[in-house]
């Protein structure tokens, strides 16, 4: 819910650290090369193709100066030395010198002059919407909010009138992906996006420190098995210890509701299927010990908390927004990592020359690995209410599945339906830590938390992620058009 005494003029939006995000902002804007970035509120970066707010700040003033200078740079490189003969020899005109110093001197008289009179502006001081509490409003802290499915849970959240803060480093969540949700709910005190990275402790404090959170959904996580296991200490450091960050800082500033992303790779390969929240955890690759580690911190700490804390152990996600306005998009560099659902759809697009499955020598009915496929929208949902029956003092597990088990053959038939296209199939070796079966019993969640999936069909989920890819064939980055 937003709230009724903010103004379009509120400063909104803190950033611990401007690198990456220049970056990212050029790669969104090289095409259309902005001007200038110095708009206040929701156009801050409008030239920018999208609505991202900051607060005003030391180091915005230099992002400022530093996209002037670059500009003022690209408008105007000094001429090459002109030559001319006199009395036989060649003689170089001599370069300005004092062009670039007037152009120093120009852009910092502007930013003087801007710093100025927003410093006369009664807005200046008002305190952010997010920096206090509002009676019927709860605000949430969504990390990885940018990503898939946060920010299909971030979406969520703002349709049910919560107030949310996205925090995160873009590494693998997509700013395109905010742009959406800033579009779609442009209101004061609704949504903020806050560029950081959950390994750096202090930057973490500073915004539980200017922001009042009432919970914390955490889903920043690096999420691909395979990657996992060629890269374990990435996967340790980025889920295990980040973890430990928030959870240190949820204490010392009395944030007292987690709703924790977990997964079912935390079981490894068990012997009895389905798989209820009782069955012992043997995970059997960096990415499950690493949640499992992550997990039985935030069991321990609670010994001596009152905090609610909901841990959701979900499967394999598939879908997008039935309402076309977020998909997954993966970084080009991980597509060889990614979901079957990604690398089904490369195929069908042409991007790939057809899909490899790995492994067909496993104890199945058809030999090719058996999974339980949770549609995004159903698993956004646990979350909701999750969030909605969190209890103090109590931690709450609950396997987040359909309760059903589909082979990667049959997922290959149902994408092949999905998208009408011929997909070229390769069968390779088995891939490292991997397992051959995992579904889930649901019965807990829907026992305790009245949530059942509603999305089963898994050609449909398929259809309404291929409608997504084939309306955004560069994912969130502008197209001319579709293919």
């Amino acid at each position: 819910m937003a709230s009724s005494d903010s103004s379009p003029e509120d400063p909104q939006f803190s950033l611990s650290s401007f690198k990456n995000l220049e970056r990212e902002i050029h790669t969104e804007t090289k095409k259309t090369n902005p001007k200038m970035i110095l708009v206040l509120d929701h156009d801050f970066i409008a030239n920018a193709g999208g609505k991202v707010f900051f607060t005003i700040a030391g180091k915005y003033y230099n992002l400022i100066l530093l996209q002037m200078l670059s500009n003022s740079k690209a408008r105007s490189q000094p001429r090459p030395p002109r030559s001319y003969v006199l009395g036989g020899v060649d003689h170089t005109e001599p370069i300005k010198k004092k062009s670039f110093v007037r152009k120093i001197v120009f852009a910092s008289g502007l930013v003087a002059l801007f710093i100025f009179m927003l410093k006369q502006s009664p807005t200046f001081t008002r305190p952010s919407p997010f920096s206090r509490k509002e009676t019927g409003v709860t605000h949430v802290l969504v990390t990885g909010g940018a990503g898939y499915i946060g920010s299909h849970a971030t979406l969520r959240l703002l349709k049910d009138s919560y107030r949310v803060t996205i925090v995160d480093n873009l590494s693998r969540g997509n700013i395109g992906a905010v742009r959406v949700l800033q579009d779609l709910f442009p209101e004061p005190g609704r949504l903020q996006f806050i560029y950081a990275d959950l390994g750096d402790a202090k930057s973490v404090n500073k915004i539980f420190s200017e922001n009042a959170f009432d919970a914390v959904m955490h889903f920043a996580a690096v999420a691909y098995v395979g990657e996992s296991t060629l890269d374990p200490l990435k996967y340790y450091h980025n889920i295990t210890s980040n973890t430990l960050v928030v959870l240190e800082a949820m204490a010392a500033h009395n944030v007292n509701t987690l709703i924790y992303s977990s997964t079912c790779a935390t079981y490894g390969e068990p012997e009895k299927m389905p798989i209820t929240e009782e069955t012992p955890q043997h995970p059997i690759n960096p990415y499950g010990k690493a949640k499992k580690m992550s997990e039985d911190i935030i069991q321990d700490f609670h010994k001596n908390s009152d905090m609610a804390v909901m841990i959701l152990r979900y499967f394999n996600v598939i879908g997008s927004d039935p309402g076309g306005r977020l998909g997954e998009a993966p970084k080009p560099e991980l597509r060889e990592h990614g979901r079957i659902s990604g690398a089904c759809f490369d195929a069908a697009r042409g991007i790939t020359k057809g899909l490899m499955v790995r492994g067909t020598d496993y104890k199945t009915p058809d030999g090719t690995c058996v999974r339980d496929y949770i549609d995004v929208t159903d698993l956004v949902d646990a979350h909701v209410k999750a969030l909605e029956n969190a209890k103090p003092g109590h931690v709450g597990i609950y396997n987040v599945g359909t309760g059903k088990g589909r082979s990667v053959k049959e997922f290959v038939e149902a994408c092949k339906k999905a998208t009408g296209a011929t997909i070229k199939v390769a069968y390779l070796p088995r891939r490292p830590g991997d397992y051959a079966e995992v579904y889930s019993n649901p019965s807990k969640i829907h026992a305790e938390l009245n949530w059942t999936a509603q999305f089963t069909d898994l050609e449909k989920s398929l259809r309404v992620a291929w409608k997504w890819q084939k309306s955004h064939h560069n994912g969130y980055a502008p197209t001319r058009a579709s293919f």
